[in-house]
């Protein structure tokens, strides 16, 4: 009798490899490898390498293609060895939890799940309703950018696509009830986004979390009481604001200890910065020189980058399997579901037509985005002081209303970007990104096997 094997794929994120979830695929390994699942189920990681670095321009479709390929190549080769999957898990870091969300529905469209129980879904940091656009120079110019120099995958961050062939971008149809993405990823037994609540410049909470209101804003001057899990801090176990607001601290005289000690940074710098004296003056003497440098290099490079992207797409699109591709499936659904709504308004009265069978109920529901995807695409306004556009609210209500759904915040302070640290992404360079461990270590502990 052949062995039951539960396949756990690992996705890592923007520019990445599958060294970025070493620690990840490590402490899942020490801590539930050697498990077996209720039918004797063997767990076997799977970190996926097939759409790293440059890849990762390509777009969150071709992204969830690549993995899906390789992830059944693996099983092929599983199978090989007189072993069967029949539980599936799939944990994404970053942009890799939208490939992972993009992944499923290719699983799905080829009858994958027919035999294969769908078992935990998870993301760490992942921006389920795009890069937010604060009210900030910093987000403006990152919206500017993006969508021009990350080829496919920053017009997709950013909504500006028009991936669906009524236009609608790829976030919203991935998160239309409707569609094939959000009910397989409802299959799942288990679905859980780890968001970083404080800190990650990369993926604001409100997007990893799938939120409007962000309650960690300005934390420190509400005074909000945090308690951290006792086993697996920095998750945080609940938080509440005091039943009385914090006064405001008291001010410490000019040229007092207590004056020069909040002049220095609360955040550690970055180590180029903490060189020793004499070459920390020498730094920031260059800086206005080496700062413009590496603006410019950076841009060029992420032009070349994009530009050998979208050369790859264009590739990718002329072949002939693109035509089996779920992009293009989909795209051909909603032209046709458009064109019978068209049809039916162009003649209101279907009981003076010929006879023929009515529109079905689930036929029209699909229909019925495509019928107004003009408002949606345009529904980009920002509203209030989140950030937060019409669109994104739609995508925040249908996420939110998944089942079989929780989500864990990570509290990681005094860094100046707690993305990589949450999932201990290099703990040899960085010792801080050890403080991602407990994350970690809970998400493994709580995987359903």
């Amino acid at each position: 009798m052949s062995q039951s094997v539960h396949l756990v794929v690992l996705v890592h994120g923007m520019w990445g490899n599958p060294d970025h979830l070493a620690e990840m695929n490590r402490i899942i390994q020490e801590q539930r490898a050697s498990q077996l699942g209720p039918s004797g189920e063997r767990l076997v990681t799977l970190a996926a390498k097939s759409n790293r670095d440059g890849s990762t321009y390509d777009g969150i479709d071709w992204g969830g293609e690549r993995v899906a390929e390789e992830l059944l190549d693996e099983v092929k080769r599983i199978e090989a060895e007189d072993q069967k999957v029949t539980k599936l898990s799939v944990i994404g870091y970053s942009l890799g939890g939208l490939v992972s969300r993009y992944l499923v529905g290719v699983l799905q469209q080829r009858n994958f799940f027919d035999n294969v129980k769908p078992m935990n879904f998870v993301t760490v940091a992942t921006p389920h309703i795009g890069l937010v656009r604060f009210p900030s120079f910093r987000s403006r110019m990152f919206a500017f950018f993006g969508p021009r120099l990350l080829s496919r995958t920053g017009e997709q961050f950013y909504a500006v696509d028009k991936w669906s062939a009524s236009g609608r971008p790829l976030l919203e149809v991935m998160a239309d009830p409707q569609r094939i993405f959000y009910q397989t990823l409802s299959s799942f037994e288990h679905i859980c986004f780890y968001a970083n609540a404080i800190n990650d410049t990369t993926v604001p909470y409100l997007s990893a979390a799938a939120e409007t209101e962000d309650p960690f804003k300005d934390y420190v001057k509400t005074g909000l009481v945090i308690e951290f899990d006792e086993i697996y801090a920095p998750i945080i176990k609940s938080y509440r604001l005091p039943d009385t607001p914090p006064p405001p601290p008291e001010k410490p005289k000019r040229f007092s200890k207590e004056w020069f000690s909040g002049l220095q940074p609360k955040i550690p710098l970055p180590p180029i910065l903490r060189a020793n004296f004499p070459y920390n003056l020498i730094i920031y003497m260059l800086l206005p020189v080496l700062l413009p440098t590496f603006m410019t290099i950076a841009i060029v490079r992420l032009s070349l980058d994009s530009r050998k992207s979208r050369g790859r797409i264009q590739v990718l699109e002329s072949d002939e399997s693109y035509r089996e591709r779920l992009v293009h499936l989909i795209g051909q659904m909603e032209k046709r579901m458009e064109d019978a709504v068209v049809e039916y308004m162009d003649d209101p009265v279907p009981v003076a037509r010929r006879d023929e069978p009515a529109m079905s109920v689930s036929a029209a529901t699909l229909a019925e985005p495509a019928s107004t995807s003009g408002e949606q695409v345009q529904a980009t306004t920002a509203t209030g002081t989140t950030g937060i556009t019409e669109q994104q609210r739609r995508m925040v209500k249908n996420l939110n209303e998944l089942p079989n759904f929780e989500k864990k915040l990570a509290f990681i302070d005094l860094v100046l970007n707690s993305h990589a640290a949450v999932v201990a992404r290099d703990v040899k360079k960085f010792s801080f990104h050890t403080r991602g461990h407990g994350v970690l270590r809970h998400l493994a502990d709580h995987l359903i096997l």
